[in-house]
């Protein structure tokens, strides 16, 4: 087996695989490993990153869609809407959407019928984030495992040598009278 190229060394040291067998996440961390680099970033930013416009549009839908505000401000307006066509403009013989509200009845759905997939749009974006953030925490915690090897590896040597420095001066001493 030839180890020459150095992360083929870091793999069979570290994971006991040669590197065709890592999975792309093991590589990108003996990678930043040999490269003596900091592996953790933020699975927000990262994600940002590579969002589209239509993306962060949905997102936005979604978050505004989501709230209070919303919700409280568009219960406004349709009791506005009713309040309006039922006792204001009717009053003057001019509601444009008399009681059943047929022309309300359309923009609610309209609007239902546009907001659903956006919503669903955001809610498949943040799963992605989801699972950038699982590969992110993933590659972090495997770093930190490989180091806390590499780490026991360098105490097992100096207490070896230790031991060993240890063990030339005892036969010396049991041999002084």
């Amino acid at each position: 087996m030839n180890t020459s190229h150095p992360l083929q060394q870091l793999a069979q040291n570290l994971l006991g695989k040669s590197l065709h067998e890592l999975e792309p996440e093991e590589t990108h961390v003996l990678e930043q490993i040999r490269q003596r680099r900091p592996i953790s970033r933020d699975a927000a930013d990262a994600s940002d990153e590579e969002s589209t416009f239509g993306e962060r549009l949905s997102d936005t839908v979604a978050a505004v869609g989501g709230s209070w505000t919303f919700i409280i401000c568009f219960s406004l307006t349709m009791l506005g809407w009713m309040l309006l066509n039922t006792d204001v403009l009717s009053h003057f013989g001019l509601a444009f959407d008399p009681y059943p509200y047929i022309f309300l009845n359309l923009m609610l759905s309209t609007l239902a019928a546009i907001q659903a997939p956006i919503i669903m749009m955001s809610q498949n974006r943040q799963a992605a984030k989801d699972r950038l953030a699982a590969r992110l925490d993933f590659e972090v915690n495997l770093r930190a495992e490989l180091e806390i090897m590499r780490l026991h590896e360098k105490i097992d040597q100096k207490i070896l040598q230790r031991l060993d420095q240890i063990l030339e001066r005892l036969p010396e001493r049991r041999s002084e009278p």
